[in-house]
């Protein structure tokens, strides 16, 4: 199997820790919005530094006004540190709830490539394309999605470089940002 690789944050500590810890990649993943994907993405990293460990189990259990106020330490974790707190409290309530507070039980054992993204979907602060490029990372980067991913990943299972999950050098994070540049000025939004 191929080594699992997303050189995203400039940290070769953080990156590796997205492809090893399965939490660490859905809270980069839920963080990436608003903010360049390094820092979303560094985000699990430094979170698991301001709490010794980072663990959904853990963080479900706290007041969501402590996340907030780990998330708004200098520097913040982001750009909306306030309600991306309560998403990532929410989105570990739901791990807890629903995959007893082990990410990568999300995905293991799935076979079916639209389970798995009705799975990914529901998680809280994922909406449409969010969960697909999730998807297309579990297929790309991982190569833990089901077979037929691509499909239902549409358009981010194919090879143009346009989201994090196109990303496994600092060559190609370059090229996702000129595309993200180009389709800004045409005055798109959406990974059309």
């Amino acid at each position: 199997m191929p080594t699992a690789t997303m050189p995203i944050t400039g940290d070769p500590a953080a990156d590796e820790f997205l492809v090893t810890d399965p939490l660490a990649l859905v809270i980069g993943m839920l963080l990436d919005q608003q903010v360049p994907m390094e820092w979303a993405f560094k985000g699990p990293s430094t979170l698991r530094d301001r709490l010794g460990g980072l663990d959904a189990t853990r963080i479900a259990a706290m007041p969501p006004e402590e996340l907030e106020a780990v998330f708004k330490q200098k520097p913040a974790l982001h750009r909306y540190p306030g309600s991306m707190a309560k998403r990532t409290h929410a989105l570990c309530v739901h791990l807890v709830d629903e995959y007893d507070g082990d990410a990568a039980n999300l995905w293991t054992g799935v076979d079916d490539p639209r389970v798995l993204f009705d799975r990914i979907r529901a998680l809280p602060g994922y909406g449409e394309e969010k969960a697909k490029i999730f998807l297309a990372i579990l297929g790309k980067r991982l190569h833990a999605a089901p077979q037929g991913w691509e499909t239902v990943a549409a358009p981010f299972g194919d090879a143009t470089p346009r989201s994090a999950a196109d990303v496994d050098s600092a060559e190609s994070l370059a090229r996702v940002r000129e595309w993200k540049k180009a389709q800004k000025a045409k005055g798109k939004t959406k990974a059309e």
